[in-house]
């Protein structure tokens, strides 16, 4: 093991102690841990800058607030799929089609949750995978639903560049694109971020109104004309309604 690795399994000795313990003073930790004063003197410094830990008044430390941070994302992120996953099993069931969910990650978009049986076609979508907010249909009907000012920022920000012969790459179409999302409720994306694909999504709010997630039915591009986009279109605002619903829209 080298010193980093040994002071990241060292750092984390120290936080797991505080699952049992409220507050823990400088010798308790110590004593409990059985790391050296002047490996726990470092430790503590470092985990207090990051916010990991909090010193009070006392003396004693304490779990910090970015703690409570991450536990809230987790806990939202968990109650969102445990509440989508039902229906994105009944839409696919449906369908036949793959069906994705999808979070907001700083500039990015990651997605957390996939259900493809029925559909045999290798797409770019996988869980754990991320892509920009303003490629595919559902990382961009995310970014569509954002507020005005953080959507002008990003578009200041962000440089465009292609992933497959549909992506967006002109920022122009890219606004046009995002306020007739705003209008429909949907979008959709053709060959954006793989080849031969396409995707149609609607955004997911919260009990404050704020999109948090977006749902997408995906497949091959074939699948996704005429007829097929206004059945799709209604199907997948039914399930984004529906999850909005129940998480408190």
């Amino acid at each position: 093991m080298n010193n980093k690795n040994k002071t990241v399994v060292r750092s984390m000795d120290i936080l797991n102690l505080f699952i049992d313990h409220g507050a823990l003073s400088f010798q308790e930790i110590i004593d409990l841990s059985g790391i050296p004063k002047t490996s726990v003197y470092r430790m503590l410094r470092s985990l207090e800058e990051m916010e990991f830990l909090e010193k009070g008044a006392d003396g004693n430390y304490r779990l910090g607030l970015l703690f409570l941070k991450f536990g809230n994302l987790v806990s939202d992120r968990l109650d969102l799929r445990k509440v989508a996953y039902p229906i994105m099993q009944d839409l696919h069931n449906d369908l036949k089609e793959a069906i994705n969910l999808i979070v907001k990650r700083g500039d990015e978009a990651i997605y957390i949750e996939k259900i493809d049986t029925y559909q045999k076609v290798r797409l770019y979508t996988a869980v754990g995978r991320s892509s920009p907010l303003y490629a595919g249909a559902c990382s961009r009907v995310i970014l569509s639903h954002l507020p005005t000012s953080e959507i002008e920022s990003y578009l200041d920000s962000v440089e465009l560049k292609p992933f497959a012969a549909g992506t967006i790459t002109d920022k122009n179409q890219l606004m046009e694109t995002i306020q007739q999302t705003r209008q429909a409720g949907y979008t959709v994306s053709h060959s954006e971020l793989e080849n031969h694909s396409s995707a149609i999504a609607a955004p997911i709010f919260d009990n404050k109104g704020d999109v948090i997630a977006g749902i997408s039915i995906a497949g091959i591009e074939a699948n996704y004309q005429h007829e097929n986009l206004a059945l799709f279109a209604e199907k997948i605002k039914a399930a984004a309604e529906e999850i909005s619903k129940q998480l408190g829209y």
